[in-house]
């Protein structure tokens, strides 16, 4: 089973040279630490930043240089500053290649669910709503249950939506899946976890075609 970081980790292997790359908020903003030292990569946040680099370390941080999630960052050289019109123009102009996104709830169907839980106090939508419009690539990082136990794929998101259909893959503290017409298919399971233990906590219809290897992270 994967902690938070073996997640991210995983994710950062789906990152390919070049690439353009948003970070969400939690779980995603971790990514930009594992990324692989022999490729290049510029990751953007919604707030106007492109080049965004790892965490910095403790001493080390500037509180005027933050993430979407207010979160401290480090830029990398060559990083630039910019407004909310120019960030979100990237957006939907399709120039972000990958959306790394936390989520809620997930579809089989590739709907998401990662902004509002009716009752409690939210600031609203933000970023995602344009993220999940316009990206082609989306990868959600998650756990695979809530903390009652209960399944986060599903048949049917019942939280408020985000988008619809857009999902293209998910990985999560057991298994990375692959949003199909079917379902959810499994690809790979995190070590020490067995195919049982994913088919028990996926409520969504989950395909299982031969064998399924273990993560390599």
């Amino acid at each position: 089973m994967l902690d938070k970081n073996g997640i991210a980790k995983r994710i950062a292997k789906e990152v390919k040279d070049g690439y353009y790359v948003n970070l969400g908020i939690g779980i995603p903003t971790l990514v930009a630490n594992f990324v692989r030292d022999d490729i290049s990569v510029e990751f953007q946040s919604e707030n106007g930043v492109l080049g965004m680099g790892p965490f910095p370390f403790e001493g080390e941080e500037d509180a005027d240089i933050i993430n979407a999630g207010k979160q401290t960052i480090t830029t990398l050289p060559g990083a630039s500053f910019f407004d909310s019109a120019l960030s979100f123009g990237m957006i939907r102009g399709q120039h972000v290649h990958l959306t790394i996104l936390g989520a809620m709830e997930v579809a089989e169907n590739g709907d998401i669910a990662n902004w509002k839980i009716p009752g409690k106090m939210v600031k609203g939508m933000g970023g995602a709503m344009d993220l999940v419009a316009s990206a082609e690539n989306i990868i959600v990082a998650m756990m695979h249950t809530n903390r009652a136990g209960e399944s986060k794929l599903l048949k049917r998101c019942t939280l408020p939506l985000t988008g619809v259909g857009c999902v293209k893959k998910i990985v999560t503290n057991l298994a990375v899946l692959e949003v199909t017409p079917k379902g959810f298919k499994l690809l790979e399971r995190a070590p020490g976890v067995s195919v049982e233990e994913i088919k028990k906590a996926t409520e969504g219809e989950l395909i299982v075609e031969g064998d399924i290897p273990e993560m390599n992270i």
